[in-house]
């Protein structure tokens, strides 16, 4: 494949309406790469090839987040680190890669949504290390997670709340993996709420858990198995401990009365 078909396969990842063709040019535009020797950079790969080479990488990793594909994405973020490593000498006048920030801040905020925060400190700090911590300070593509993490670890879900709504959600692309980590957090929440307390207003339990309405509440409700009625959610698994704690007692209360009334028999025979 020629460069200029290379480019034109680009240009059409480029256009949003090609969406669900995504994976067939990016299969397309690899073989490019590969025809070309740049996807993966060598000492002999020209500038003009490396640029070539990350804009078809990080459009695959944009698109995949917005195919929900996060085993793809991850597989790109892979893929482009050879890139992103490269000295600045290495493009010369090409120009670096145009998304390296968002890719980075994507990626994460995959680890934070599902729980791995050590990965997450392990990617920041190579950040500072070859960036600096100053110029990772003024990107807010990546000052974005590290708000979130911050939140999480001070237990503020209502701060991480806020940040997932509104203009304060970088791109379109975030807000996929900000709905996966609200969604990991209200799972949270949910679990504490079912060993903490028998049963909540269905009001209350809608303000704890960030849903837009009581009927969000009740489908949620439904989905975990809990009991909505009466305006209130009440959680089986709390009923039951309860239950059988009060026939732990009650068996209890049994054999002190029957041992008692045995002593009184004996000392009714003493006498």
């Amino acid at each position: 494949m020629a460069e200029h078909e290379l480019k034109q396969i680009i240009s059409q990842l480029e256009k949003p309406s090609n969406l669900q063709q995504a994976p067939k040019l990016l299969s397309r535009a690899k073989l490019g790469l590969l025809h070309l020797q740049a996807l993966v950079p060598s000492s002999n790969t020209s500038p003009q090839h490396l640029l070539l080479a990350t804009t078809v990488l990080e459009h695959g990793a944009l698109l995949s987040i917005r195919l929900k594909d996060t085993e793809a994405f991850t597989r790109y973020y892979q893929q482009l680190q050879p890139f992103y490593s490269l000295p600045q000498g290495r493009w010369q006048r090409a120009g670096k890669p145009g998304n390296q920030s968002k890719v980075t801040g994507l990626y994460l905020l995959l680890l934070l949504s599902v729980g791995d925060y050590a990965g997450f400190h392990t990617v920041l700090e190579g950040l500072e290390m070859s960036s600096g911590k100053e110029q990772i300070e003024k990107d807010e593509l990546i000052q974005y997670p590290v708000r979130l993490e911050q939140a999480l670890m001070e237990g503020s879900y209502d701060k991480v709340w806020g940040e997932t709504k509104g203009e304060r959600v970088p791109s379109e692309e975030f807000a996929v993996f900000s709905e996966v980590l609200i969604n990991t957090i209200r799972s949270e929440i949910a679990s504490c709420s079912e060993r903490a307390y028998p049963s909540l207003p269905i009001s209350n339990a809608k303000n704890l858990l960030f849903l837009d309405s009581e009927g969000a509440v009740i489908q949620f409700a439904q989905a975990r198995g809990w009991v909505a009625k009466d305006g209130r959610i009440y959680f089986p698994q709390q009923e039951a401990e309860m239950l059988a704690a009060e026939k732990d007692v009650m068996s209890s209360s049994n054999t002190v009365i029957e041992n008692t009334l045995g002593y009184a028999r004996k000392l009714e025979t003493i006498v």
